[in-house]
C-alpha cells in the first residue's frame, strides 16, 4: 500500500541528485567489480558480502530513526526484487565479468531501458514518442561507444550478460505499485534477502575466496558497499517510486561512459578522441528522454 507521502511529487533537485548518484556512481561500480575479482573475490561471495554487509546497516539505521518494520507481505515482495534486481542483475554481471570483455558488458547492460520500455508498456504504461527516440538513440550511442571494444566473451558470459538485464528490467517494472515500505526500507531489505540467497550460491557452486585478498580488492569491495549499495542503490529505489520507468533506466546508457573515463585513467585502458561522439550521443539520449518525461508530468508512485 502506499504512503501519503509517497503521493507528492518529487522536487527537481531531489530527481537530480538521486540521477547524479545511479549516473556517476554506477558507472565507476564496473571497475570496482573488476578490481575485486582481479584482488581475490569471487563473484557471488562478492555479492553476498557487499548486500549483507549494505543491508544490515541501512536496516538498523532505519530503525534505530523509528522506520516501522516491514509486513510479511512487504518482505515478501521486496526479497522478490532483490532477487530479480541483485541475485539476477548484480550477481550474473560479476560472474560474467569474469570472461566478458568490459565493452560487451556495457551493451549488455545498456539493453536495460529497453525492456524496462517493454515491459511498461505490456503494463500498461506508454512512453511518449520522445522516450523511444531516447531509447532507441542510446542504444545506438553505447553501441557505437563499445564499437572498437574486444568483444570476448565465454558462452556462460553471454548468457549471464543475457539475463541479467532481462531480470533487472522485469524487477525494476514489477514492482510499481507493490505493497512495500518506504523506499529506503525497500533498498535494504532487497539487499539483505539478496545477499542471504547469493551466498547460499556462492556455498552451493564451492567458491573460495583466493588469500590473501589484495587491498585493491578489499578498498573495492568497501567502495560498491557504500556507494555502490547505501547510496547508488537506494537512490535507483528511490526514483522507481517516482518517476517514469525510461528515465530511471536512463543510467545504462550513461554509465559506459564513465567506465570508459575511469577505466582510461585509472587502469589504463584506451580511450580516444572519436569516442567523445558516441558519449555526445548518449548525453543526448538522455536529454531526448527526460523532455519526454516532463511532457507527461513526473508521476507519484504507481498504484
Amino acid at each position: 500500500m502506499n504512503r501519503p507521502s509517497d503521493t507528492h511529487a518529487p522536487t527537481r533537485t531531489a530527481v537530480i541528485l538521486a540521477l547524479a548518484a545511479v549516473y556517476v556512481i554506477w558507472g565507476s561500480t564496473y571497475l570496482a567489480i573488476k578490481f575485486a575479482l582481479e584482488g581475490g573475490f569471487t563473484p557471488f561471495w562478492l555479492g553476498g558480502i557487499r548486500f549483507l554487509i549494505a543491508g544490515s546497516v541501512m536496516f538498523a539505521f532505519l530503525r534505530l530513526r523509528g522506520e516501522p518494520m516491514p509486513t510479511r507481505a512487504q518482505w515478501k515482495n521486496a526479497g522478490i526484487m532483490g532477487i530479480l534486481l541483485l541475485v539476477f542483475g548484480n550477481g550474473f554481471v560479476n560472474f560474467a565479468e569474469q570472461s566478458v570483455s568490459s565493452g560487451l558488458a556495457a551493451v549488455a547492460v545498456a539493453s536495460a531501458p529497453i525492456w524496462i520500455a517493454l515491459f511498461a508498456r505490456m503494463k500498461g504504461d506508454r512512453p511518449t514518442r520522445l522516450e523511444w527516440i531516447g531509447v532507441m538513440i542510446g542504444f545506438i550511442g553505447v553501441i557505437w561507444l563499445n564499437a572498437g571494444s574486444s568483444l570476448r566473451a565465454s558462452p556462460a558470459g553471454l548468457i549471464a550478460l543475457l539475463i541479467a538485464p532481462l531480470a533487472w528490467s522485469f524487477g525494476s517494472i514489477w514492482s510499481r505499485g507493490r505493497d512495500l515500505p518506504s523506499p529506503f526500507m525497500t533498498s535494504a531489505v532487497q539487499m539483505l534477502c539478496a545477499g542471504v540467497v547469493m551466498s547460499i550460491v556462492a556455498t552451493v557452486r564451492g567458491e573460495h575466496l583466493q588469500t590473501p585478498v589484495t587491498g585493491h580488492a578489499i578498498g573495492a569491495v568497501v567502495y560498491l558497499i557504500v556507494m555502490g549499495s547505501l547510496i547508488g542503490f537506494s537512490a535507483y529505489v528511490w526514483l522507481l517510486h517516482h518517476v517514469r520507468p525510461a528515465l530511471a533506466g536512463s543510467y545504462a546508457y550513461v554509465n559506459p561512459v564513465i567506465a570508459v573515463v575511469l577505466g582510461a585513467l585509472l587502469a589504463h585502458e584506451q580511450f580516444h578522441l572519436n569516442d567523445l561522439v558516441p558519449m555526445a550521443i548518449i548525453v543526448f539520449a538522455v536529454l531526448a528522454m527526460t523532455l519526454g518525461k516532463a511532457k507527461r508530468g513526473t508521476p507519484a508512485q504507481a498504484k
